[in-house]
């Protein structure tokens, strides 16, 4: 079941799939729709409700605030009765996960597939790289990046423009720190496609995750790193071995201790 919520000015576009579970959002990514979580929610033993985020799919536009955003999936969560929902978001949707466990210390578990950092970051985050070269591979993708830009119809340049000047956008993991909600992290193993030139960058920013997970990782034992064997598509072309583990994290955190 579809409908419209309110929340301040915009229309929230949000997707029920029932359940018989305990509650959980489902946040997709950047360019995307709630249409992201068809074949995966059904998967999950929980009652999941989807998000259309402002100024995609079938919500309103509006400007890209994360508080704005938050508040949105809480006008959500009242609608549909949701006590105390799990998140689970895919790229930017994770780091939206994220954030709402910040807001949420309560949330029973967060989980981020694959949504931590832009490709597109500062250069320090990229591991076992000379730096002259990151800053030469930076420019050269970043070129890319605006390009594709000015063929984005949805969501609209203002908010693609926010995103790509948001320090949060750039990385997620101060925010990640300050999480103290059951978190599961999924890093993908493999790359999307890139030039051939730019592949040692993207396996440099892998690099930098790895490095920079682990040690969130050592000092926060709320958060679970996995490596998972996909490239950032995850959601889309290992749906049902991922689904596996998020529903298996997501059910040892509703059990009694």
């Amino acid at each position: 079941m579809e409908t419209l919520v309110r929340s301040g000015t915009l229309d929230i576009a949000a997707r029920d799939f029932g359940g018989d579970g305990p509650p959980a959002l489902l946040l997709h990514g950047g360019g995307g729709d709630m249409s992201a979580w068809e074949t995966f929610a059904p998967q999950l033993n929980v009652r999941a409700v989807a998000v259309d985020l402002r100024g995609h799919g079938k919500s309103g536009d509006g400007p890209w605030e994360w508080e704005a955003v938050l508040d949105d999936l809480e006008a959500v969560s009242d609608h549909f009765g949701l006590s105390t929902p799990a998140v689970v978001g895919h790229s930017l949707g994770g780091m939206i996960a994220g954030m709402w466990a910040r807001r949420h210390p309560d949330c029973p578990a967060a989980v981020s597939l694959d949504g931590h950092r832009s490709a597109a970051t500062d250069p320090a985050n990229y591991a076992g790289m000379p730096a002259e070269r990151v800053r030469r591979d930076l420019a050269t993708l970043t070129a890319i990046f605006s390009a594709q830009e000015e063929t984005i119809t949805r969501p609209n340049r203002e908010i693609t423009g926010a995103l790509r000047n948001s320090a949060e956008f750039a990385d997620c993991l101060p925010v990640f720190a300050e999480v103290t909600s059951p978190f599961l992290i999924v890093l993908a193993t493999r790359n999307l496609p890139v030039p051939p030139e730019l592949v040692a960058l993207m396996d440099a920013h892998r690099a930098g995750l790895r490095r920079d997970l682990a040690a969130l990782a050592e000092c926060r034992p709320n958060i679970r790193v996995l490596e998972f064997d996909a490239d950032h598509g995850m959601l889309f072309g290992a749906h049902a071995e991922l689904a596996v583990v998020v529903d298996e994290f997501l059910t040892a955190r509703r059990q009694p201790a």
